[in-house]
């Protein structure tokens, strides 16, 4: 659809078209496009702030003044015109998870590259926004953030632990709060505050776990914002009675960005898109967006990140021996080896190692274990944590871009052939072939300890499927992948390199992945750009060496960059709802070019 053009003397305004999408779980969204006449490949995305929608961006737009630009701006789920219980989503994490759906939407149904693209995210948006470019490390050119509501006001004492505990007593439905807020506490601009009070579009009301959710992704933001190298623009209210300015300022202090800016504006509130002199904001916003599209792409990342290397080596260096931190430590590794042994999984991490494929194993199988009672209680608990939960999420996010990347190689005629290059006792990749039992599809396991080798031949022979083979093999060795008699098409890379804190060997298995894997082939990679618990398993429990299980978070934007130098261009990227681990998965560029470390 071609949108409709006027002219008013200079001014040149785009009427804005409608456009729907539909979301991998089934649920509509609705957006608006403004597209110029004479495309020039640049693009703008916004995101609306909570309860809003994209309406309430057309008369931003039309002031931006921005005619070879093509803007596009969604009503999130469950806002506007979009489907979905109004102020509801599954979780925080779901709301990125849109984005990136929305992003890639643009960018195949319009012709917009990500490298092409500045995004702007209003208050719950702007922290959508982060949490996206963080977790998902777009290679957008940069990133507008409005009011970004990292910590809400909510005004009544201890809110969040009451929202919590009822939140806990009454998980298995939605529990919803109303906003406080009206028109006169966003905007000193009486008509722009009436118009919010009128408008039936806007929503009242957001779910208690989105609540939560946005509170705890703005905490991981701000601790973490150092991996977020994306040029950014922070504009605030320094009156705002909705979020809290000192946390706008933390988080951008913060940012790793080389290139950021932070405007506070005086006297103003939330709504500084809709203030009185909003002529002021909306001038930095089209400065900031016009000085992204000139020069040059982004520069992506190189080498390790400061921020996580440093973490690494605190991490690293032991306690003050009766520090609290220490003592606190030293008590949970006592209860762990004690009573946690009741628990059938603590004991076996402490035997084989919290980090073995055995019992990478028996966190998928999720079957509590242990003493009677006391022990299976300790064991389910184990099983719960934070951490394993986003494992399990993660084999199911690596199934489902596995069976993603079978389905597109089977569509070419071509016989599938999957390499695995550290298997563990490859539950996932069994699993995932056993749906695909009649088709062309052959795969070797591989892993560098006979014990996980045997462990997947029992596995697969249990499951009856044939067309598997199994052999010990080192991935970090180049020569191991020249012995390969047939090369693969698919690739998996699955809980290796978030063991090895040096970017050396991920190289070496990366290159050598590159100089077998078929033109066009596809290279499924996970990363764990983030942990909660990271500082207690370093400080508490052990890895397969039975030394302290120490880990090197690296950002998503630097594990990106390290497949992108052997030669793979990321297609999308799946994370659990705590972006605590990341499944990626990438094609081999065709002209084989890989770029010098």
């Amino acid at each position: 659809m071609i949108n409709v053009v006027k002219h008013s003397g200079t001014t040149v305004e785009i009427l804005p078209t409608e456009h729907s999408m539909m979301l991998e779980d089934g649920t509509k969204l609705v957006y608006r496009a403004w597209i110029p006449q004479e495309p020039s490949g640049k693009a703008m995305i916004l995101f609306h702030r909570g309860h809003e929608h994209s309406g309430r961006l057309e008369d931003v737009v039309r002031v931006l003044q921005l005619p070879d630009i093509a803007i596009f701006a969604w009503d999130a789920r469950g806002h506007g015109r979009s489907d979905g219980q109004r102020g509801y989503a599954p979780s925080f994490g779901c709301l990125a998870k849109d984005a990136d759906e929305f992003v890639r939407h643009i960018s195949e149904t319009h012709g917009q590259r990500l490298e092409d693209m500045v995004v702007l995210g209003h208050s719950v948006g702007a922290v959508s926004v982060a949490a996206w470019v963080h977790d998902y490390a777009p290679p957008i050119r940069g990133m507008v953030l409005v009011t970004p509501a990292l910590r809400v006001k909510l005004y009544v004492p201890f809110a969040r632990a009451w929202l919590r505990l009822i939140q806990s007593v009454v998980s298995r439905r939605p529990m919803f709060v109303s906003s406080y807020v009206k028109g006169h506490l966003l905007t000193h601009d009486v008509e722009q505050a009436h118009r919010y009070n009128a408008d039936p579009l806007i929503s009242r009301a957001i779910a208690v776990n989105v609540l939560l959710g946005l509170h705890d992704t703005a905490t991981r933001l701000m601790t973490d914002a150092a991996a977020i190298q994306t040029p950014a623009l922070v504009l605030a209210g320094g009156a705002d009675w909705v979020v809290d300015l000192s946390a706008e300022r933390r988080f951008f202090d913060r940012l790793g960005s080389r290139m950021k800016r932070m405007r506070v504006f005086d006297g103003m509130y939330h709504d500084i898109l809709h203030e009185k002199d909003r002529g002021a904001v909306l001038n930095e916003i089209k400065d900031f967006v016009l000085s992204a599209f000139t020069g040059e792409e982004v520069p992506r990342s190189r080498g390790a990140a400061e921020h996580t290397t440093d973490e690494y080596e605190r991490l690293r260096a032991p306690l003050v021996r009766f520090s609290p931190r220490g003592l606190r430590f030293a008590a949970e590794r006592v209860l762990l080896r004690t009573v946690g042994r009741l628990s059938e999984g603590i004991r076996l991490g402490c035997q084989a190692g919290f980090d073995s494929g055995r019992s990478l194993d028996y966190v998928y199988e999720n079957r509590p274990r242990g003493a009677p009672l006391l022990g299976r209680m300790i064991d389910r608990a184990y099983l719960n944590s934070i951490g394993w939960a986003g494992i399990r999420q993660r084999k199911m996010n690596i199934e489902r871009l596995l069976s993603d990347a079978i389905e597109r190689v089977s569509e070419t005629g071509a016989p599938v052939r999957i390499l695995d290059v550290a298997s563990g006792q490859g539950r996932y990749v069994i699993d995932t072939l056993a749906l695909f039992a009649s088709g062309n599809v052959t795969a070797l396991l591989r892993d560098y300890e006979d014990a996980n080798v045997e462990a997947c031949r029992a596995l697969a022979a249990r499951r009856g499927l044939k067309g598997i083979s199994f052999e010990r093999a080192d991935a970090f060795a180049e020569a191991s992948y020249v012995s390969l008699e047939v090369r693969p098409n698919i690739v998996v890379v699955s809980g290796l390199f978030e063991l090895f804190p040096d970017n050396a060997p991920v190289r070496r298995c990366l290159g050598g992945l590159a100089g077998v894997i078929e033109e066009d082939g596809y290279l499924i990679y996970t990363g764990q750009p983030w942990h909660p618990q990271i500082e207690m398993i370093a400080r508490v429990l052990t890895n397969r060496n039975g030394e302290p299980w120490v880990m090197r978070r690296r950002t998503q934007l630097e594990l990106d960059e390290l497949v992108r130098e052997a030669g793979f261009e990321k297609i999308r990227t799946r994370v659990d709802m705590h972006g605590i681990f990341t499944v990626s998965i990438a094609k081999r560029r065709a002209d084989g070019h890989r770029i010098a470390a």
